[in-house]
């Protein structure tokens, strides 16, 4: 085409009307089907001349940026992108004439978090630069998938020798439990022979206090090892999860109440905001209840001074979501990435399990969790569970009734 118009161009003095109006047809349709090619790519694509204003943006560029409109060759690029942080990052890299590939930024796309990679290069032209080219990808799913697998690789290598560390540590911590019941055991002879002997200078009072003091940090510290161990077992066993049709909305009501002592205790508010005609779903009641108190739990701990715990479920295109919320500390973005992780944990006492077992009963039941959160602002945690083409067709002929 580019050839067709040079030809057209050098020839225009010999155009009539006629040759001239098929010529600027022809040249439409091409720069509409042009335009059309790149309103179809997925990935965002911007042009800007050599003073970096914005000249070219297709739709998916218009859209992953939250850019409303533009005057053509007018605006500078980054003045049209609500997004500050990418804003800045292009008017820091355009009026450097720098390039850069792939710098991530988290965004608001339609209401939803997404993670963008954003790219800058020269658009050269007949090998002088006549501007620049912004490529932007929707990189969440490919960043999500990275993690995701991660995370199961984590798992699968300490699958390996798990069985065989737990028992190593399990088999003398019993036999510590048990010599330490003994030495209770005389110790509370020792503590009637005194008192039987006191009125011959004996004094239990005196004598028994830091030895039980002592003796009760051995047997704390026994049961912390013991559930750890516990905790560990759990993370990398297989688990056999016996699914079964069940109401999700009734077992978080049911966990609710369960909780509410320790959430009041805690000042700690729940709201549940669990959606009506909600359609059954596969699960196992007992590792479901595991992975939402573990999520509690975590929430709990994050807000030591009270706070809010909501809990939300809905379905949408084919999915059942549970959307876990917190009003906590929140978590560093540094961290987000290893959460899931087994052994990462920031608490003095944590086990760094907690997490991966919630991960991992949600494998369980073919789900994904995902989390988003902000220091000083919370957590919420996603989870998706696929509901059954039966309860699909369900939602979809409520849907027809409705309309």
């Amino acid at each position: 085409m580019r050839q067709f118009i040079k030809r057209a161009l050098q020839k225009l003095d010999e155009f009539d009307m006629e040759k001239g109006r098929s010529f600027i047809l022809a040249a439409s349709r091409e720069i509409e089907l042009l335009e059309t090619v790149l309103d179809s790519l997925p990935r965002g694509i911007l042009v800007c001349d050599t003073a970096h204003n914005l000249i070219l943006a297709n739709k998916s560029a218009r859209r992953l940026l939250s850019i409303v409109s533009y005057e053509q060759g007018r605006e500078s690029a980054w003045s049209v992108i609500p997004a500050e942080p990418v804003a800045e990052f292009l008017a820091q890299m355009l009026m450097a004439a720098d390039k850069a590939e792939e710098r991530e930024f988290e965004v608001d796309v339609n209401g939803a978090q997404r993670l963008l990679g954003v790219s800058v290069m020269p658009l050269v032209q007949e090998r002088q630069v006549s501007g620049s080219l912004i490529l932007v990808d929707d990189i969440t799913e490919r960043r999500a998938k990275e993690s995701r697998l991660r995370r199961m690789e984590s798992l699968a290598s300490l699958t390996t020798l798990a069985a065989g560390v737990a028992h190593e540590i399990k088999n003398p911590l019993g036999s510590l439990s048990i010599h330490a019941q003994l030495i209770q055991k005389a110790i509370d002879a020792q503590k009637k022979n005194c008192t039987d002997l006191h009125e011959r200078g004996c004094d239990p009072d005196k004598y028994f206090p830091q030895v039980d003091k002592y003796l009760k940090v051995v047997n704390d510290e026994m049961d912390r090892l013991n559930r750890i161990v516990a905790d560990f077992l759990f993370a990398v066993r297989p688990m056999n999860a016996r699914l079964r049709r069940g109401n999700i909305n009734a077992l978080i009501t049911e966990l609710a109440q369960f909780v509410s002592f320790e959430l009041d205790n805690a000042r700690i508010e729940c709201a549940l905001n669990l959606a009506d005609n909600l359609p059954l779903v596969n699960f196992d009641p007992q590792l479901m209840k595991q992975m939402l108190l573990n999520l509690i739990k975590n929430a709990i701990a994050a807000m030591s001074a009270g706070g809010k715990i909501s809990i939300t479920t809905e379905a949408s295109e084919g999915q059942l979501r549970i959307n876990v919320a917190d009003t906590g500390t929140g978590i560093p973005e540094e961290n987000l990435s290893k959460i899931f992780e087994p052994y990462f944990t920031t608490k003095d006492a944590g086990s760094g399990l907690g997490l991966t077992v919630v991960f991992k009963i949600i494998k369980e039941h073919n789900g994904e969790i995902n989390v988003i959160s902000r220091e000083g602002e919370g957590s919420v945690f996603f989870i998706t569970l696929p509901i059954p083409q039966s309860g699909q067709r369900l939602i979809a002929f409520g849907a027809e009734g409705a309309a």
